[in-house]
Parts: C-alpha cells; structure tokens; sequence
C-alpha cells in the first residue's frame, strides 16, 4: 500500500482556478502549440484569421500585414468592424456592462462564431484566437472603424486600460472607411527564445490563404528591411495546383475543378496529374490546412478510386483479369487541393488538425465522383493518360509488394539479422539509443573507435544513396543502401511504415562539410520526407553539425563552424601565431576529435529536422530532386551568390 504520510499535501487549497487569460499565459503551449518560432507566427495567424473570416462571409477584400521595426505586428482589415458599445450579457466585476470590444480581446470562448448569425463560415471556432494573442502580448491596441468612427482600446499582458475610447470620425480619402487594425507587440517574458519573424514562413501561409480565398488580396510588408509582397489569385485552387505544379510535367494543362454546394457544406476540388510519382494532396476546412485528414479527405478518396475503377472497366483500359485500382495507384504522380466550407466544423483539438463532420465524407464523395465522371467522359485522352498511369502504377505496386516483402524478411526484426556494416549499440531501449548515418567507410571508421558503444550506433553508407523523387518504390527497393538503412532503421517503408518498431529513439545524419556531402544529405532527406515523413513529424530525425575548423591559437584550440567565425578569432588574436586545419572530410578527424566535436551529447550541436509546412516542403523537394532542370537552375543561380565564397 501506497504511504500517503509522504506525499505532498493535497487539499482544497491545492485547488488553483486560473481567471480570464491567466489560463493562456501559464500554458500558452496548449492555445498556440508552442513558444519557439512557431508559436511566434502563429499569433500572427491567429489574427490574421479574423480577418479572413471577414473575406469569407463576404465582407472584406484587402488584408495588409505590416512587422513594424520594435517587432510589433499590425493586422489591418477592411471587414465589418468588431462591434463596440455594451454587450447585453457580459459585466465588468462591478456589474455593469462590459464594451463588447472587450468582451472580444479579454474572454476566451468570446465571438461572433458561435451560431450568433454573424459568420456562415469560419475557421476560428475554437473562440480563443485573438484573446489568446492579447493574453500573450506584452501590449495589444485594437482600432476599430465602424459607422464613421475609430474607437481604440490598449491592453497590456491581457488586461484593458482604461475604457473603449472614441478617436474622432473616419477622413473621407481613409482606404479603411470600415474594419480593425490590431497591433501587438508579444510578451518576452513568454517568447524567450526572443522576438524575430520570419518573412518567408507568414510568406507560405498568406500565399496559401490567398489560393483558398479567391479575390481576396493579402499584403506583407516588413519594415525591419522593407521587404513587400502581395498575393491575388482569381483563380482560387485552381491557381494553387498550377502553383504546386509549377516545377513538373504535366498530363494535361488545365486541372479538373469542381465547386458545389451539397446541404450546408460547400465543396472545391482540383485535381491534376504529372509524370512523377509522388503524391501531393492537399485538405483544407475553412481555410485551416487539416495536415492529419479527416471525414473531407477519406470522401474524396474514396470517390476517387470509385471513379476510375468503374470509368477504367468501362472504357475497356482495366480488363477483366486485372485487379481493381488501389487507392496508392489512382494518386501516384497526382496533385491535388481539397477544400470545403462548413457552418459547424468539428476538428479533433484546437491544432484544428484533422476534421471528423460525419456528413462531410458523403458529400465530398457524391461531388467529387460526379465532377469527375463528367470529366472523364467529356475528355476521352486525358482519361485514357490518367488510367494508363494508374496502370503502371499497379504494375509497380506489384513489384514493390515483392521487393518490400525481401527487405522485411530480411530485417532485424523477422530475422535478428542486422546489416554486416552496421555498428551498433548494446542499449536496446529506443528512447536511450540513437544511430548516426555516416558518409563513407573512413568517416564511418572515426566514428565506430570515437563513438559511445552503450547507446551510439554507426552506419556508413557507401557513395550517394538513389534519388527517390524520380524512382518508384520498386527501383528504389532494389539500391542496396537503401535496404541497408531500412533493415537498420527496422520500421518499415511507406505503406508498411510502424513507428513502434524504430530501433533507435534519435536518427542522425552525418555528412562531410563539402558539396558531395550536401548532396548526400538532401538525398537522404528527400528519402525519409517521401517514404518515412512519421519519422520527421515526431521528431526523430536530425542532422550533425561538424566543425568545418580547428583553430589554435597558442595553446588555446577551438572548434569553429563557419568562416565568419573562423575570420572574427583570427582577428582577436592581435598578431599571434594561429594555426588553422580545415576538415573537409569526418574522415580526417581523429576519433576522439569526432567524440568531443559531434557524437558527444553534452558539446555537439544537431538540428532537428522538422515540417513547418507541407506545402512549402513537398514543393522545394520536388524542385531540387525532380526530373525539371529548368527550375532547380533557376534557384542554383538565385542563391549562387550566397554560397560563392564558401571555402568546399
């Protein structure tokens, strides 16, 4: 039995009820997913989608974001206004009427979004959007324009000061006659890793509203530089499959595109093929990027293998003795964007990652089988193209079921047959054992003698591993360093994936500071994005940083990272004697140099891989590793000038 005498005292008083926004500042993680750079954007998000909400009731049509130099952020809208004046329910804590202003910034679960008429459709149906950015700002102004006038309120770390004010009236050459402007500056007691957005991440994602929101235009200017974009696309999705598809080959050149109303849900579709073999679908519910699916996406799948299995038979491309279409073969090589609009969207938490509306998948799955039944019959070479990859993609299915069936037979936990090459650790528990993949034999010999053998496994991969963006999974089942990598790893593949079997708790890349190396590493990469993205989403995956220097300078030796640090030490050292070795292979460290520099857990430096945005990654992979030169051309003479002095 338990001793209870020993606990900590456990009684009424250890009961705390968290008023207002207080809830918010103690666990901001639960409201906006984390405080790191993520989190930093997502306030920025958060109110964006307000206004955005505005657009899709059909009220607003300019959004401008401007990150002024104190790092402060202004979100400007010409919607309707939040309504000021007394709320007819709330009080103040003397029983008077609270400005509905107020009520809006200041109470969680606050707003026009819960059946009160205002919004048909919007995305923050969670209610705590813009208060939980006033309840993590160190100030928050509100400006409101609304029937000729501007009314202004100040908040500091969540509270009101002072009352809703009236400024004065609206100038008749004002661009804003009606909507809000929302400044805040946010707290750095609770951003501690501090205060710096990033333009090209709120870039991706007001691009990204701009597709889903047709007509509507979203500008971006950041006063820190004066950087400025803008982003207007009359053509909605369909503009966001030709943007995704920007860098492919294309089967035919305009998508299919379907809009519908079924009951209360509208429905947006666009589909179109390419030669490769990666799929890039895409779901969104009112406007939120639902990265984990949802009622939408199994609708619109199902329809979909539905269709051209029935079209396919009926047409006589799928003859008799062949077997049905998998779901894998009607998506290979296929972009699309899934988009639906709902009065009531119930998503699983307040990441608003994954939609579970019952009706959804029925609706999805009639609009979507019929827009594309119609198009396949009204445009018989484009049908027979889809069908004919499908085809060889079963083709390959087929035989990627055979390969894949060899390397798991093969692997370490059917047969307890690890890869001869392998080095591995004595400690079996995942969470306390991590392998590094190493490039080559000679760096893979520093780290085997220089590593710890209790919880540090070593794999040398030998040469560059094949490019998986233009393979299918057969052919790549077939490179024997691949094999080796996935018998090691000991989870699976793709399909057959199980997180529950990783070998390791941390996946290290180790690759030599030089081209060859990067090359290696952006090949491995766009291995575990395409056929082992769980491993990077739950956060396994990283990449060591070896130093590029030795720099001694007397008896003093440091290990250096980049050139410009390398060139400030030199400076400090007012004329004495320094001796600088650059590594350009692990192979040329020592052993022990290669335990204190990257394998040492308490020195070394690794970065995590992670997926801030789906879109953005699958993008840049197919850009850098796809079949299209032009693009990656393109980008290799964009930032030439960046690397040029790079001593490789």
């Amino acid at each position: 039995m338990a001793n209870l005498s020993e606990a900590p005292k456990y009684d009424a008083s250890s009961i705390q009820v968290l008023e207002g926004l207080e809830a918010v500042r103690k666990r901001p993680g639960m409201y906006i997913g984390s405080t790191d750079i993520r989190g930093l954007h997502h306030l920025v998000f958060e109110v964006v989608d307000n206004a955005i909400d505005e657009a899709l009731a059909g009220v607003c049509d300019t959004i401008q974001v401007i990150i002024h130099p104190d790092a402060s952020v202004s979100v400007i809208d010409n919607g309707r206004g939040i309504p000021v004046g007394p709320h007819p329910i709330q009080k103040d804590a003397s029983g008077k009427p609270m400005d509905t202003l107020d009520v809006v910034m200041t109470i969680l679960h606050a707003g026009g979004k819960f059946g009160g008429g205002g919004y048909k459709v919007a995305s923050g149906l969670h209610g705590v959007g813009v208060s939980a950015v006033n309840a993590l700002s160190q100030w928050f102004e509100s400006e409101v324009h609304l029937d000729g006038k501007i009314y202004h309120q100040r908040y500091e770390h969540g509270k009101p000061i002072g009352k809703v004010k009236e400024r004065g009236r609206i100038k008749k050459d004002d661009p804003y006659q009606h909507g809000t402007k929302q400044t805040f500056s946010p707290d750095t007691a609770i951003f501690k890793e501090g205060i710096d957005y990033k333009f090209d991440a709120l870039a991706q994602r007001f691009r990204e509203m701009a597709f889903l929101t047709r007509r509507i235009t979203i500008s971006l200017l950041d006063e820190r530089d004066g950087r400025e974009s803008s982003w207007h696309f009359e053509g909605g999705i369909r503009s966001f499959v030709r943007y995704l598809n920007k860098n492919r080959k294309v089967l035919f050149d305009s998508p299919i595109y379907m809009e519908k109303q079924v009951g209360d849900t509208n429905v947006e579709l666009a589909i179109q093929y390419t030669d490769g073999y990666a799929e890039s679908v895409f779901s969104f519910a009112n406007n939120i990027n639902t990265v984990d699916g949802g009622t939408h996406l199994t609708g619109f799948r199902t329809a979909l293998s539905r269709t051209l299995n029935s079209y396919g038979r009926k047409a006589g491309l799928l003859k008799d003795n062949d077997e049905n279409f998998t779901g894998d073969d009607v998506r290979e090589g296929m972009t699309a964007i899934i988009s639906v609009k709902l009065t009531d969207p119930q998503f699983e938490s307040q990441t608003k990652s994954k939609l579970g509306n019952a009706e959804v998948k029925g609706q999805v799955e009639s609009a979507t089988g019929e827009a594309l039944q119609r198009f396949l019959e009204e445009n018989p070479k484009e049908a027979k193209a889809i069908i004919e990859k499908a085809l060889l993609a079963a083709r390959a299915r087929d035989a990627a079921r055979k390969a894949r069936d060899l390397v798991i037979r093969k692997s370490a936990l059917e047969s307890m047959t690890l890869p001869g090459k392998l080095a591995d650790c004595s400690e079996r528990d995942p969470a306390k054992s991590e392998i590094y993949i190493v490039e080559g034999d000679s760096a893979g010999g520093s780290a085997k003698q220089g590593r710890d053998r209790r919880f540090q496994a070593i794999l040398p991969l030998r040469g560059k591993i094949l490019n998986v963006e233009k393979a299918r999974l057969d052919k790549i089942l077939g490179n024997e360093e691949i094999k080796t990598l996935i018998t090691a790893l000991g989870c699976g593949v793709g399909d057959s994936f199980n997180m529950d079997n990783l070998r390791y708790g941390r996946v290290l890349i180790m690759t030599d500071a030089d081209t060859d190396g990067a090359h290696i590493r952006t090949l491995l990469l766009t291995f575990f994005f395409r056929y082992m993205e769980p491993l990077i989403e739950h956060g396994h995956l990283f990449i060591a940083q070896p130093p590029l220097f030795r720099v001694q300078v007397g008896k003093e030796v440091q290990w250096v990272y980049t050139d410009d640090e390398r060139e400030r030490i030199v400076k400090k050292a007012n004329g004495k004697n320094v001796g600088i070795q650059r590594y350009k292979g692990l192979g040329e460290m020592n052993p022990d140099q290669l335990w204190e520099t990257t394998l040492d857990p308490s020195k070394r430096t690794v970065l995590q891989v992670m997926i801030e945005d789906a879109v953005k990654a699958d993008s840049t992979f197919d850009m850098l590793m796809g079949s299209e030169v032009a693009p990656r051309k393109r980008f290799i003479q964009t930032h030439a000038k960046s690397v040029q002095n790079l001593d490789v």
